[in-house]
């Protein structure tokens, strides 16, 4: 009954999961969840205006294009030859291109349920229960749903988990195949994010002992590491070449036409440079000026902001059972000397929630040791985090504060956070694509003051179209801002020519400063600004949807 009571839960909450993909998602976490794939794929498959990040110019290449064409890509391509094959005759559009990528990431987040349906007996936890517990969190609920290279981290992380893990208590991952798989999913990992490390190397040392452990001879051990470095090398030539075609002159456009070429052209175009981006994404990363652009952060952010964030009540009992489990291996060490055996003695199946400690807070620890330290870099321990808590039933009598805790996270993470900035962005697709517009060519430009960065693909505009300009000021200043729109309202190089200010209630009284006269206001509601939030006070005002909304003002 019990588990019966549970599955139906799971199926509610998996269903939760896919219609709010569709709903879609109003808010917006961070514009990396754009800006390292959606965007770039859009402008790249698509041939719409965007705006490529740094990390994807050939003269800086940080990001891998492989996965970034394998998801949104993909998407991409699908719907636009939907498109031509007249199945529908406006595929692409700002909701489509939303929520096309979200959905291929929504159903890869099952290989998360999945995952921890087939580690949870072995680890001593609740099948049903640890499923429950994963598909209730925020944290699958909105950040695996989004498109996120740390959301593809985080299932290949899972997936790294089900390959070193015994099918069943007591055996052993001696499958030859499975060495191959995880020099694969390793490499990929790495090419992803190379903090893909952090996650892989304590699942990978549990799975080197369980592999000496269970060969009767050396050398078929050496023959399953050999089979793991030979196919991680294999992958990692795959992403290399990938990547270099990409980033050097041959370009996007010649991949797709290499088929058609001699081998003697192919070699022509070879590139000069080998590109490998995780290098570059190292070398910049390492370096603390580059990181301080980003932000710096004490060192124990991650340990006691972000992973409270994220998990809660789930981050306190880990940190309580580690507490014992260093007490205990102390104890030891004080009386029998070095009886406690440090991590190697923690890594094997008898010391079950011990090894699931040091899988959580081994990558916590090392990505504490830089100064940029966002959530969102930890999203990949839920994993190791439900199989532990919901061994010996430890979640169980904080169920409720869970369920607010989680509900809460949802509503800000998932809806308030940003939250007017994709509306207002189908808003303005709608006002630039409508029959008015149609008819005869009007000159847009649209100024965003204050937001997160506007995915420019939202608006569905082909490259070739120059009718609509985008500029994004970010934070700035009052005078920065209120220079830029006198140039604007009173330099119109048109007729029909119309300039829209996106900028938060909260902030909208800096236009009365700039003298500025507004024709027409829409509110988008709601729009939760962090940057710049609401005062408390006003928020029991008549007046207080404009401190939790986002304005477009026509001037």
């Amino acid at each position: 009954g019990g588990a019966m009571r549970s599955g139906w839960l799971w199926a509610l909450l998996a269903a939760l999961r896919v219609s709010w993909c569709l709903l879609p998602q109003a808010g917006y976490l961070h514009p990396d969840e754009f800006f390292q794939a959606p965007e770039v794929m859009a402008g790249d498959v698509l041939n719409l205006q965007v705006y490529y990040p740094w990390e994807f110019l050939s003269s800086s290449p940080c990001r891998t294009v492989v996965f970034p064409l394998m998801t949104s890509g993909v998407t991409y391509w699908v719907i636009r030859t939907l498109q031509q094959l007249d199945v529908c005759s406006r595929c692409v559009n700002g909701y489509t291109l939303l929520v096309s990528p979200r959905l291929l990431f929504t159903v890869f987040s099952f290989i998360l349920d999945y995952s921890v349906y087939r580690l949870a007996p072995f680890w001593g936890a609740d099948p049903w229960k640890a499923l429950v517990l994963l598909a209730g969190s925020y944290v699958t609920l909105v950040f695996y749903t989004r498109t996120f290279t740390n959301a593809l981290e985080g299932l290949l992380f899972a997936i790294l988990m089900v390959l070193v893990s015994p099918r069943r208590s007591g055996g052993s991952p001696a499958d030859p195949a499975s060495s191959s798989l995880i020099g694969i999913v390793t490499a990929a990992g790495f090419f992803n994010r190379p903090t893909f490390l952090a996650f892989a190397l304590m699942p990978l040392l549990y799975w080197a002992g369980l592999i000496v452990d269970s060969q009767k001879s050396i050398k078929s051990a050496i023959n399953h590491f050999l089979k793991l470095v030979s196919s991680a090398c294999f992958t990692a030539v795959v992403f290399v070449t990938a990547d270099t075609f990409y980033f050097t002159s041959v370009g996007l456009d010649n991949l797709y036409s290499i088929q058609n070429k001699t081998v003697f052209d192919v070699i022509g175009q070879l590139p000069e440079k080998i590109v490998v981006t995780p290098l570059n994404f190292l070398s910049y990363n390492l370096n603390p000026r580059n990181l301080a652009l980003h932000g710096s952060h004490p060192r124990v952010t991650h340990f006691t902001v972000n992973a409270l964030m994220l998990f809660g009540v789930l981050h306190v009992l880990a940190v309580g059972a580690g507490v014992k489990v260093l007490k205990r291996c102390v104890g030891q060490l004080l009386q029998v000397g070095s009886r406690c055996s440090g991590s190697a003695g923690l890594l094997v199946p008898s010391e079950g929630s011990a090894t699931l400690l040091l899988f959580y807070f081994f990558p916590l620890a090392v990505l504490s040791l830089f100064s940029h330290q966002e959530p969102r870099f930890l999203i990949p321990l839920i994993l190791p985090l439900v199989l532990f808590s919901t061994s010996r039933d430890r979640a169980v009598k904080w169920k409720r504060v869970m369920i607010v805790f989680n509900v809460l996270g949802a509503v800000l993470f998932g809806y308030l956070h940003q939250g007017g900035l994709i509306p207002c962005l189908f808003h303005l697709e709608r006002l630039i694509h409508s029959p008015q517009s149609s008819n005869h060519v009007r000159h847009y430009t649209l100024l965003f003051a204050h937001t997160y960065m506007p995915p420019r693909s939202l608006l569905n505009i082909k490259e070739v179209d120059t009718h609509v300009e985008v500029i994004d000021m970010a934070g700035s200043d009052d005078e920065v801002l209120c220079q830029t729109l006198d140039q604007r309202a009173n330099a119109f190089p048109c007729r029909d020519c119309h300039v829209f200010v996106v900028i938060p209630g909260t902030v909208r009284a800096t236009l009365r400063k700039c003298g500025v006269s507004v024709k027409n206001e829409t509110l988008i509601f709601p729009h939760l600004s962090m940057e710049d939030p609401p005062q408390i006070l006003l928020l029991f005002s008549t007046n207080w949807r404009s401190q939790l909304g986002l304005y477009i003002l026509q001037l």
